[in-house]
């Protein structure tokens, strides 16, 4: 009760700090055209509360095709002091405009408005392009700088705006549920199974769920918080975090944990301590805040992630400053996120054996699994050959207890077989990674890839980008590449983002995806320092962290309702492609 207290009171104090800042008129007048039919064109401006627009300020052009005369509907009558008595339009307007046009055309829209508190903004000119051969079809405008339109993030962000709340948390609860299937959330499940086995074999089914749900609410909390405040500060907080002390301070603690079930050592509190501690978990069914802790440090480090649904989260956040809504959300996406997490508290104890040599066996495991976490931690912040030692290792030794290179007694068991037949799979494919250390390989998937010699071990790892570190940089580029009339591929990177890899190892490394970007302006700016330049950058495209991806055309216009967020596989991201050649 108390955490819900103090999540309510969050977000309604973040709430509150925006209300009173005027929005940028991008936000307060947000623009949108669809073609009706093959002759009508509707141009919808969603007006934010205490803000209105001027009836008699609206003009239109269309390049590729002739206008005809607006049909704008009546507004309401307001006394103004710049302008007397004005129309004025509040909450929404639509205006139909007819069109003589057969292929594609570019609308050009101004339009003024103003705040009630005492703000009246300069002629706005916003774009929207879309081909009347397509008539009927849903358009997106043109984006303006820093703001997101037409992409999945935009239409996710759209989803706010319905008045269904219901409908809104149900369905970033199943958002949640299908980010749980990425690499994200994987890790998390070692590190709350280590926990369950921690309490022992005498830990009952109620006890290892509520263990877990302390785990995941702690998870949901966070993630909820640090997405509001990314959302009102238009940063990635939880990207400050991934730095090598901060990973290697908290890979250092799954070693010790992982050494202490091999049985180097055991970790435990002064007996004093331990009697008095030990009635406290039995009174209360165990130390939970300690757990929810270990659950908001595991969403802060391990799942550092930006897919579509969080960042149309974050957009909505920083569009509206309704940091009630949004951080809901993503309270409600990130219990989605954890129901695989309870699903393992709940049959957790069914999977634990009775205590005996087993249960020797199984904490070993585990140790060797948090070790995996511990490697997995640290891995964007050490060298590659680093990375593929360290897999190698925990290939090899583990073959090496399960008794990969000891003969089989004459009368072995079954299960004596298959743990033998597992070692020597273990053992193979450690062998394998060393071989690729010392061939000069760098991708732990594919440890013999250097035996194919360099250049197709240069076109496995796709095409090459040229790096922009600011603003002034990208700019220079993309009008040099409008000058020689190519179109331009800009890649959001970090070293610390799992999709971003995910991206180039499978997206980009694609033939049919690869020949296809090379004949594009490859761009693509590391925003893993999370320095001043980084954040600029995002901040124009109305990005919260990466991957994200944003094209120009030929003609050097942004393709708004191109772009993507978070990791798309070949076969989707092709398509994507294909449009921005044209």
């Amino acid at each position: 009760m108390l955490i819900r207290l103090l999540f309510l009171l969050l977000f309604a104090f973040a709430a509150a700090t925006q209300a009173e800042e005027p929005l940028p008129p991008e936000q307060a007048f947000r623009f949108s055209a669809r073609a009706v039919d093959a002759k009508t064109i509707e141009a919808r401006w969603q007006i934010t509360d205490q803000y209105y627009m001027y009836r008699d300020k609206f003009k239109f052009a269309l390049d590729g095709g002739t206008l005809g005369a607006p049909k704008l509907p009546p507004g309401k009558m307001k006394v103004d002091e710049n302008f007397g008595n004005v129309e004025v339009y509040r909450k929404e307007v639509k205006i139909l405009l007819p069109v003589e046009a057969t292929g594609p055309v570019t609308l050009k829209a101004i339009s003024q408005g103003c705040w009630d508190g005492g703000i009246c903004y300069p002629p706005i000119t916003q774009e929207a392009r879309f081909d009347m051969a397509a008539a009927g079809s849903a358009v997106a405008p043109a984006p303006t700088p820093g703001l997101a339109q037409g992409d999945e993030t935009s239409q996710i962000a759209g989803l706010f705006k319905g008045d269904n709340l219901g409908l809104i948390l149900a369905s970033f609860f199943g958002f949640g549920l299908l980010l749980s299937l990425t690499p994200c959330v994987f890790p998390m499940i070692p590190i709350l199974s280590g926990i369950i086995v921690n309490h022992g074999h005498a830990v009952t089914h109620l006890r290892a769920f509520v263990l877990s749900l302390a785990y995941v609410l702690g998870m949901a909390v966070t993630y909820a918080a640090v997405g509001v405040a990314a959302g009102l500060s238009g940063t990635l907080l939880s990207a400050a975090l991934q730095n090598a002390w901060v990973l290697g301070g908290f890979a250092l603690v799954f070693v010790v944990l992982s050494l202490s079930m091999f049985g180097f050592y055991e970790l435990q509190l002064p007996a004093a301590l331990q009697s008095k501690v030990s009635d406290s978990a039995n009174r209360r069914g165990g130390s939970l805040p300690a757990i929810a802790l270990m659950g908001a440090l595991s969403a802060l480090i391990v799942g550092p992630c930006v897919a579509a649904p969080l960042a149309g989260a974050l957009l909505y956040i920083a569009q509206t400053g309704d940091a009630v809504l949004g951080g809901s959300a993503l309270f409600v996406m990130s219990l989605g996120m954890g129901a695989p997490l309870l699903l393992v508290g709940a049959f957790s104890r069914s999977l634990l054996p009775k205590s005996g040599p087993w249960m020797e066996g199984i904490k070993k495991f585990f140790g060797v699994i948090m070790l995996a976490t511990a490697l997995w931690l640290v891995s964007p912040v050490i060298p590659l050959w680093l990375q593929m030692l360290g897999w190698a290792l925990l290939l090899v030794i583990p073959a090496i207890y399960l008794h990969a290179l000891d003969p089989l007694p004459p009368h072995a068991h079954g299960w004596q077989r298959l743990g033998k037949g597992l070692g020597v799979v273990l053992l193979l494919g450690g062998a394998a990674m060393l071989m690729g250390v010392l061939g000069g390989a760098r991708d732990p998937l594919q440890p013999l890839g250097f035996l194919r010699g360099g250049a197709a071990a240069t076109a496995a790892h796709g095409p090459v980008f040229e790096r922009v570190a600011s603003v002034e940089q990208l700019d220079a580029r993309l009008a040099a590449a409008k000058a020689a009339g190519k179109p331009v591929m800009l890649d959001f990177y970090a070293d610390w983002c799992v999709s971003c890899k995910e991206m180039e190892r499978f997206t980009f490394a694609d033939a049919k995806v690869a020949a296809r970007m090379n004949q594009m302006v490859l761009l693509q700016a590391d925003v893993t320092a999370n320095n001043d330049a980084d954040k600029a950058l995002l901040k124009r495209f109305g990005l919260f962290g990466p991957p994200g991806i944003i094209f120009w055309s030929t003609a050097g216009s942004e393709l708004g309702d191109l772009r993507v967020v978070g990791f798309v596989p070949a076969d989707k991201f092709l398509p994507t492609l294909e449009r921005a050649l044209r």
